[in-house]
């Protein structure tokens, strides 16, 4: 019988992990793999956004590597295998999906999950939510979360009131520890208006970091841009910007 390339790569991994296989794939722990793990996840969220197939091709490749990568050493501790996940996740993605695998009515996908998080140990609103997501994401996730209880602003002008207070509070900070909280609430209040406006924060600044480098780019190979005054530079900034 041919090797499915799944039972290949599965093959791979516990050769890596094994005695005779690297000595740094050995070495490494759930904790030391993690950042691997999100790094690759965004790196397929970048070739989606550069609408590159090739590219999402790879990284998927990668991004499967790290899930199989964990479920290995979740192995060898005795925890659990990949046929383990990937048979959790058939059994979870049926139950959420009563209207394709079963008789039951399309259900309310928020309401489905507030189900199952009330059967965990911990019974709170914000439960579940990763440490791991990036900021921004998961202040905007926290605060969903938080707004389903009814706590809440009821429209923008709150959020935008905050964000006034907070910038205040930046300016007033005394220490660069009371400067970092305080950018920290400003942070999370920018998000909380974000949210009541309909903009997704970390798709905003997705954005703005790809104009950003975009208009940098094209000033910087100006002819003698290294030696240019700010103010020059700043004048070939807003020509890149009309640009």
């Amino acid at each position: 019988m041919t090797e499915t390339p799944i039972n290949a790569l599965l093959a791979l991994m516990a050769r890596l992990r094994s005695p005779e296989g690297c000595p740094w794939d050995r070495e490494q722990s759930f904790e030391t793999i993690a950042p691997y793990t999100i790094e690759e996840a965004h790196e397929v969220a970048d070739a989606i956004a550069r609408n590159d197939m090739a590219a999402l091709k790879d990284e998927l490749g990668d991004l499967l590597f790290q899930v199989v990568f964990h479920a290995q050493m979740a192995d060898e501790a005795g925890h659990f295998a990949f046929d383990d996940v990937a048979r959790a996740i058939v059994t979870k993605m049926e139950r959420r999906h009563p209207h394709v695998f079963g008789d039951g009515e399309r259900p309310d996908w928020e309401a489905t999950k507030a189900e199952e998080r009330a059967r965990s140990d911990d019974q709170s609103a914000l439960a579940g939510v990763a440490l791991g997501l990036p900021a921004l994401m998961r202040a905007e996730k926290l605060q969903k979360r938080a707004a389903r209880t009814g706590f809440d602003w009821p429209d923008a002008a709150g959020p935008l009131a905050k964000v006034h207070e907070e910038i205040a509070e930046v300016q007033d900070a005394t220490s660069d520890a009371h400067r970092t909280e305080e950018v920290g609430d400003l942070l999370f209040a920018v998000v909380n208006w974000a949210r009541h406006l309909g903009v997704d924060p970390e798709v905003a600044l997705r954005g703005a970091n790809a104009k950003f480098e975009r208009r940098f780019r094209s000033i910087e190979g100006a002819p003698g841009f290294a030696a240019m005054s700010l103010d020059e530079k700043e004048a070939e900034w807003v020509k890149a910007k009309q640009g």
